[in-house]
């Protein structure tokens, strides 16, 4: 019996993580769940999972959550000493770290010094401070295993994260949903029309940031620290098809590439049971038959230029990364809430950059005061 934490267990990495548990009863046991603000779906699934600590970010959300789970046991505990509670919990083994944004970097880092086992689907952590995390990960000798369909298929074509032999990383996406619109158009695009993926049913931000290709830089970024592989080691490819989910090249001309349905629930299955694979829990089936065509394109950076403001922070490093990711995040949130238009993100990134002194080897005070900074200077912009 494995005992599982999932910070952020209302967004969808989260639900679907509590559906794999529930096919997998006697495998799996839920002790700690989070939400930033969905107090409805957590109580619902406090009332399902009956886990012995809940974390909410905001202290007001407490006594409505109490009233509605009534008499269940659970413990609740608010904001970011909650999550750190909650991933380091006595009782926990693995902690699906799924909290979307860079907050979760230090719930990951106590988890990691608790030496808890982790599941991570969070990718802003690795982008701001990947380099610390994987060494708090080496020196507490906890496994880093990641939930994101394409560090999965990389993960597990290198036989468990060993790069011995290697030579590249395919990093596949499937070009968002605006890859065959013309540019011109992008000005007026509403968030409904952004968010509306083809293949994957994600939350807001993360559906932006794949219209973007943000998610893809942000990728890059994150397979660099988990696989300790230098940005010349790793190519982009758009692959509409989403049928390879990466592929990793090795020195002798070999490419091994992992294949499957796009359904998230597959990556989280194989995160939660590492090192073993379990049987398949769902009704999910590849027909090969029914595959026309495997089709792999350079990216556009011109048509989608947030992609090349990845590369250009993955170049310099340091504080760099940070400052994307979080000038990114307040970015999205603008024109989700519609203040600026979806072609003002890639600026107001540019200029956040542009205007930042780098730290070349960066503490983590130092990567948090970026990400604080960055985030002021993108919301500044923004206003204007």
């Amino acid at each position: 019996m494995k005992r599982i934490a999932i910070l952020g267990s209302t967004g969808s990495i989260g639900v679907n993580t509590l559906k794999v548990a529930a096919a997998f009863k006697d495998r799996f046991k839920v002790v700690g769940l989070s939400t930033n603000s969905n107090t409805n779906l957590l109580a619902r699934q406090i009332k399902g999972f009956n886990p012995q600590i809940a974390c909410v970010m905001s202290n007001d959300r407490i006594p409505p959550l109490k009233n509605n789970i009534k008499k269940k046991h659970t413990k609740i505990v608010s904001g970011l000493s909650g999550l750190v509670e909650i991933a380091t919990h006595p009782d926990v083994d693995l902690v699906v770290v799924a909290v979307v944004g860079s907050i979760s970097l230090i719930p990951l880092l106590k988890a990691i010094e608790a030496k808890k086992q982790i599941a991570l689907a969070s990718k802003e952590a690795l982008v701001s401070g990947g380099e610390i995390v994987m060494k708090a990960a080496k020196r507490n000798n906890v496994k880093i295993i990641p939930v994101d369909s394409e560090h999965s298929a990389i993960f597990q074509c290198l036989n468990g994260g060993s790069k011995g032999g290697l030579k590249k990383i395919y990093l596949t996406g499937t070009g968002g949903p605006l890859r065959k619109l013309s540019q011109k158009a992008f000005d007026t695009l509403t968030p409904e029309e952004v968010i509306n993926h083809p293949k994957w049913k994600m939350g807001k931000k993360i559906s932006v940031d794949s219209a973007t290709l943000m998610n893809k830089g942000l990728e890059i970024i994150e397979a660099m620290r988990l696989f300790s592989v230098n940005l010349d080691e790793i190519e982009v490819l758009i692959h509409p098809e989403a049928i390879v989910h990466s592929m990793v090249e090795f020195i002798d001309g070999s490419i091994l590439a992992q294949m499957a349905v796009c359904d998230m629930r597959l990556p989280i299955q194989y995160a939660l049971g590492y090192p073993d694979r379990l049987p398949l829990a769902f009704q999910l089936k590849f027909d090969f038959t029914k595959v026309k065509r495997f089709t792999f394109t350079q990216p556009d950076i011109k048509k989608f230029p947030c992609l090349g403001l990845a590369y250009e922070a993955a170049r310099k490093g340091g504080t760099f990364p940070a400052v994307l990711n979080a000038s990114n995040e307040e970015a999205v949130l603008n024109y989700l809430d519609r203040r600026i238009k979806f072609t003002r993100i890639p600026e107001v990134v540019e200029k956040v950059l542009s205007r930042h002194r780098n730290i070349s080897k960066p503490a983590l005070d130092d990567i948090l005061e970026a990400d604080r900074w960055s985030r002021e200077e993108a919301r500044a912009i923004c206003s204007r």
